[in-house]
Formats: C-alpha cells, sequence, structure tokens
C-alpha cells in the first residue's frame, strides 16, 4: 500500500472509464484494500470459527465496503448543509 496502482485498481478505472462514456453515469470508486482484513478482524472479536469465516467473509467484507461508501455519502451530503 505505497500509494501506487496495482494492476486490478488500473483494470477498475479502465472499467469505470468506459461505463462512464457508454451510459453517461456517474461513477464513484471505492477502495476496498483493507475491507477483508477488517471484516476477518469483526468475525474474530465475535468468537466466529474458522469454518464459519471462511463462509461469510466476503459477504461481510461487500457489506464493509457498501457502509463505508454510504458513510461518506453522508457525510459529504451534511457538510453541503
Amino acid at each position: 500500500m505505497n500509494g501506487s496502482l496495482g494492476r486490478q485498481a488500473q483494470k477498475a478505472l479502465s472499467f469505470a472509464e468506459k461505463l462512464k462514456s457508454s451510459f453517461q453515469l456517474s461513477v464513484e470508486l471505492e477502495d476496498e484494500r483493507l475491507s477483508t482484513s477488517k471484516a476477518e478482524k469483526l468475525l474474530i472479536e465475535s468468537d466466529r470459527s474458522r469454518k464459519k469465516r471462511k463462509k461469510v467473509i466476503d459477504k461481510m467484507a461487500a457489506m464493509i465496503i457498501l457502509q463505508t461508501f454510504l458513510d461518506r455519502r453522508m457525510m459529504n451530503k451534511e457538510i453541503k448543509k
């Protein structure tokens, strides 16, 4: 995490640009690099077994990414008021 974009990030940016130009959409990107480790920490804190964590970790990481996005949007709306 040195600030440079990796291959997958470059692919995501390219895809976002294609969406913008093809559909005239506003596209927002979210940094998800730490979402899996955050999910793992939450699941460990909630005393989930390794087997149960393995089943739900990707879902939990996706929830964290979405919640981060929603929280930032809400905060930006409050700042604009």
